[in-house]
């Protein structure tokens, strides 16, 4: 659950059931990671490897996960989550990953409220730095670190 709603889709096992309800290359995912590992006992580097031919879009993001229960957003880099997102990228980088990736969320940095008024969660400069440190984690496992 969270903010009190239930979540219909919210594990690996809840993905695959989805994903056998028609089994085609069209029949894929939009695989929000930040939602995903918001329930902590779900390992996003595993789901990515497990459904990667059938992940068409991905929201590559990192939570941190509070000992109520709770989770905030933070910056993409691994070190500052709970969620691995250079694992992730690697996981991605490895199987040559063809679909989109997007660096889903963002704080709002730098009085970015007063100056380019972005919309709650979509803060220009976090997604920019955000999307730098995805590709230079693309970059190094594509080319072999």
């Amino acid at each position: 659950m969270g903010f009190g709603w239930p979540r219909v889709v919210s594990t690996k096992d809840d993905l695959a059931r989805v994903l056998s309800l028609h089994d085609s290359p069209y029949h894929g995912l939009t695989l929000c990671l930040g939602s995903f590992s918001a329930n902590p006992g779900q390992d996003a580097v595993d789901a990515v490897r497990t459904f990667m031919d059938r992940i068409h879009f991905t929201h590559v993001r990192n939570i941190k996960h509070l000992g109520n229960g709770d989770f905030t957003e933070v910056a993409h880099r691994a070190c500052e989550g709970s969620v691995d997102t250079t694992g992730i990228m690697r996981a991605y980088a490895e199987a040559g990953y063809q679909g989109y990736v997007r660096p889903d969320h963002g704080r709002h940095l730098w009085d970015e409220n007063t100056t380019n008024k972005p919309r709650p969660g979509y803060g220009l400069y976090d997604r920019a730095l955000g999307v730098q440190y995805l590709l230079g984690a693309w970059d190094a496992f594509r080319h072999g670190a």
